[in-house]
């Protein structure tokens, strides 16, 4: 039987460990590639539902024993509270699921679930840019905005399961479009891609004196700042501005080591840190100032190492 075997740093460090799963698809190809890696000559796959409901892969494969595997990790899209209960998961159907139970009277391991957010940002203080720290605050910026809290290295779930909804904070009492939630003036609609997107062509229908192109992306919004277009420096100073000021107000709640700014819009990089942090400066508490603000590491590997904390 195989053993599981302890890499040095240096190769941990190049090894980038799971699959991030977007659909049930990818669920039965990562189960499919372990079954093969472990020498199956005979791959049985049950689905149900069309993976929704239920999906079992059986093999006769060579695997390690149990006995060496100290448990399973769970980033789950939703709403997650501290004992594993996780309260309608949307994205994958889900409505009241214990997905601690449910997954350990299935394998007799013991499993910790916690949301992807939350987790993403215990892998950044555990071994990416908040490495060090104890107190971490991370925003995620893709389509939406998301969010974690660490304190004192451990997730702060809320009563709920709900605290971290950062992308949710009202930033602008006067604003008239209705962001997803169903409310107006989240942070949502202003430091999401699709937010910096519909704030450039706001600001494009007032005042047309720009190269930004019509159906613009969020990068190309940060591109052309860069370039120094005007119109696009402003729908980033926009974004700025209202990060800034709801990353003031949580550090004034929770006052953090470290601000980890995450997702597919931190790759615009050095500009976005700027702006962000300037305008946190600019509305944060005298005595919260001491942050240390950076960019995350791990991309997706994140949620990977957030989960493997929990559990070890």
């Amino acid at each position: 039987m195989p053993e599981i075997r302890v890499l040095d740093q240096s190769t941990i460090n190049q090894i980038a460990a799971g699959e991030v799963v977007e659909r049930p698809s990818s669920i039965v190809k990562e189960l499919v590639e372990n079954a093969v890696d472990a020498n199956s000559t005979a791959v049985t796959v049950e689905i149900k539902g069309g993976g929704i409901d239920f999906i079992r892969i059986t093999d006769n494969g060579c695997g390690i024993e149990k006995e060496q595997v100290l448990g399973i990790g769970v980033g789950v899209p939703g709403p997650v509270k501290n004992d594993g209960v996780v309260h309608r998961c949307v994205n994958v159907g889900w409505g009241v699921v214990n997905v601690e139970k449910e997954l350990g009277d299935l394998t007799g391991l013991k499993v910790k679930a916690g949301n992807d957010a939350n987790v993403a940002a215990l892998g950044e203080m555990w071994q990416g840019a908040a490495k060090g720290c104890r107190d971490v605050i991370m925003v995620t910026l893709g389509t939406g905005v998301g969010g974690g809290i660490i304190i004192d290295g451990r997730i702060l779930e809320g009563a709920n399961g709900g605290a971290g909804e950062i992308g949710h904070i009202p930033v602008n009492p006067q604003e008239q479009d209705i962001c997803g939630c169903g409310k107006k003036g989240c942070l949502e609609q202003y430091a999401s891609a699709t937010g910096i997107v519909r704030v450039a062509e706001k600001l494009r229908k007032e005042n047309g004196n720009t190269a930004l192109p019509a159906g613009c992306t969020a990068k190309q919004v940060f591109d052309y700042a860069k370039e120094g277009d005007e119109l696009a420096m402003q729908a980033v100073e926009e974004l700025g501005r209202y990060l800034g000021l709801a990353l003031a107000s949580c550090a004034c709640v929770l006052n953090p080591e470290g601000i980890v700014i995450g997702g597919g819009v931190s790759r615009a990089g050095k500009i976005l840190l700027d702006v962000t942090e300037k305008n946190f400066q600019t509305y944060v508490f005298k005595p919260c100032r001491n942050v240390k603000f950076c960019l995350a590491e791990l991309g997706n590997d994140a949620g990977i190492y957030g989960v493997a904390a929990m559990v070890n």
